[in-house]
Formats: C-alpha cells, sequence, structure tokens
C-alpha cells in the first residue's frame, strides 16, 4: 500500500494557488481573458488540476485512473470537495497547460550556479517494432539514437546544478543531436561559469559560450589531444558527471517522466511538466560532493594554532 504524504500534498497546492493568484492578477493588469466564456463553470480552479496532476507522479502509482478513482476519490476527496468524476477531469486538465508551463519556468527552476551539468534523456513514446503502427505522434515523435540504442519519440535536454536542482529544460524531437548548435544556444543562453557534459557536447561553440563566460568541460575523445589543462576543480566537478544520470534515474522510477501509453500530444506535454514539477518538489535530490579545497602553510599554522 502506497503512503501518501498530505503535507506535500499541502505545499504543492500552496505553491500552485500563490502563483494561479499572482497569474490572474497579471491577466486582469494586462486585460488578458476577460471575455465570457461559454458552457458549463468550472468546477475545480486551475491550481487545484495542477496539484493532482503533480501529486500524482510522487504517489508511486503507476495508473492515473486508478490513482483518480481509488485514491483521490476515497481518501484524500476532504481536500478536493469539488472532484467531477474521471472523464471530466480529463477534460478540464488540458486548460492548465499553459498555467503549468509558466508555473515550472518563472517559480519552479532553480537559480543558476557556477558549475551545472548537461545531459539529454530520451522520451520513447513506443516499442521500436510498433513504430508503422504509431499514430498519435505522426509526424511530431523522431527515431534518434542514444547509448542504450535506437528509440522512437523525443529527448528531454537538461542543465542542472551542483546541488542536483533542475536550472534549464527543453524538449525536442529524438533526432535532435546533443550539440544541435541551435539546441546548445538555447540551453546556455543565460548560463555562466562552468557546464559539464560528455563527448557528445564537444562543439564548434565551445569558443562562443567562452565569449559570453560560459566554459564548456567535457573529455576527449580518443587521439584528441587537449588544449589547455584543467585545473584540479574542474576535474573534480567533472567526474562527478553522473550526478545528471542519477538525476534522470529519479525523473523516470520516482516521478514516472516516461511511458507510452499516450493518447494526445498535449497529454504528453502535460505529463512531462507534471513529472518535472513532481521532481522540483523533492525534499531531497542528488548532490555533488564539494570541492576539497587544500590548506596552505599559513592555513596549516592557523589551524594548528586554533587546536
Amino acid at each position: 500500500m502506497t503512503v501518501l504524504d498530505t503535507l506535500k500534498l499541502t505545499e504543492i497546492f500552496i505553491a500552485s494557488d500563490d502563483f494561479c493568484k499572482r497569474l490572474d492578477e497579471y491577466h486582469k493588469e494586462k486585460g488578458i481573458g476577460n471575455q465570457k466564456k461559454s458552457g458549463r463553470p468550472a468546477t475545480m480552479s486551475d491550481s487545484e488540476i495542477m496539484t493532482v496532476l503533480i501529486f500524482f507522479h510522487l504517489s508511486g502509482i503507476r495508473c492515473f485512473k486508478w490513482y483518480y478513482n481509488n485514491v483521490l476519490m476515497v481518501y484524500l476527496r476532504s481536500y478536493f470537495p469539488d472532484l467531477p468524476d474521471y472523464t471530466t477531469f480529463l477534460t478540464a486538465s488540458n486548460r492548465v497547460f499553459a498555467p503549468m508551463t509558466l508555473f515550472m519556468q518563472a517559480v519552479r527552476l532553480s537559480p543558476r550556479t557556477g558549475h551545472n551539468y548537461v545531459d539529454s534523456k530520451p522520451l520513447a513514446v513506443c516499442h521500436n517494432k510498433r513504430i508503422k503502427q504509431h499514430r498519435v505522434f505522426a509526424g511530431i515523435a523522431k527515431r534518434g539514437k542514444s547509448s542504450m540504442g535506437w528509440f522512437f519519440g523525443f529527448k528531454l535536454h537538461a542543465v542542472i546544478n551542483e546541488y542536483g536542482q533542475l536550472v534549464v529544460v527543453r524538449i525536442s524531437s529524438g533526432n535532435v543531436s546533443d550539440n544541435n548548435h541551435k539546441m546548445l544556444r538555447s540551453l546556455t543562453k543565460d548560463l555562466q561559469g562552468f557546464l559539464y557534459g560528455d563527448k557528445g557536447y564537444i562543439s564548434k561553440l565551445r569558443d562562443e559560450l567562452r565569449g559570453k563566460g560560459l566554459t564548456l568541460v567535457t573529455k576527449l575523445r580518443s587521439k584528441m589531444r587537449p588544449k589547455e589543462m584543467l585545473a584540479e576543480e574542474q576535474k573534480h566537478y567533472l567526474k562527478h558527471r553522473r550526478l545528471i544520470k542519477s538525476a534522470f534515474d529519479i525523473l523516470k522510477h520516482v516521478c514516472q517522466i516516461e511511458h507510452s501509453r499516450h493518447r494526445s500530444v498535449k497529454g504528453f506535454l502535460i505529463n512531462t511538466i507534471a513529472a518535472l514539477l513532481a521532481y522540483t518538489f523533492l525534499d531531497k535530490t542528488p548532490e555533488c560532493p564539494k570541492f576539497p579545497k587544500k590548506l596552505g602553510k599559513w592555513d596549516r599554522k592557523m589551524t594548528i594554532e586554533l587546536i
């Protein structure tokens, strides 16, 4: 039996509701969305729908329909008194795509630090044997290749800091390479300091990024000669590049960012953004050990005297 953390549920709702209220105030100031809407009035607010979607990815339950009918409708009904039936909720959830995207980009992403890691993760939408029969993402999803082999779907491109927190997130089709110039410029638009990646990020943009104050640090391919020697601190952080692999592993196995049962493109995007938001609400994320600074002679003398 899954143990549901209602304190985490409350935390997600408060953060979502505060953002939605500020967004509504901004819309009123700019005169956006003042037109009268036809149809039945919504029973659930946008913040409640966002909370339901995000909390699902932290519940440990794989089936959203079972989670909705057997958990929300039974055990968490007091938290959502206006909860509609399952089909009505799925229809209403389509309207929170834009607020959830803004919520992640404007509030939940972490600030830039001096040391960041970049990598990509494949998001397969079906098995390779069923590519020809797949219809939901026909013309949108593409075949790509990762270290684990060929896949059909999309790619999640992400930058995290040394504390394992998400800094920049982008989604592309599966055939976009890691060192694609357009994607790399988008990921590093506001970054400074050091960016650590694998050999797939070796790019001709290295000098361009250095001009903006960002140093791209990667391992070398075979028969490549190093142009400059790395400092001990950069070697330390490059050695712990597996940190972003751990973050992707949590996104897959804890936040359930990947599955092959999507019925629409918007459903896929909402599921992906909800999983990313769920990751930002985790109490603990993988963290890189701090670089051990060596003591100089003067520091050693002072340490001995203090002892």
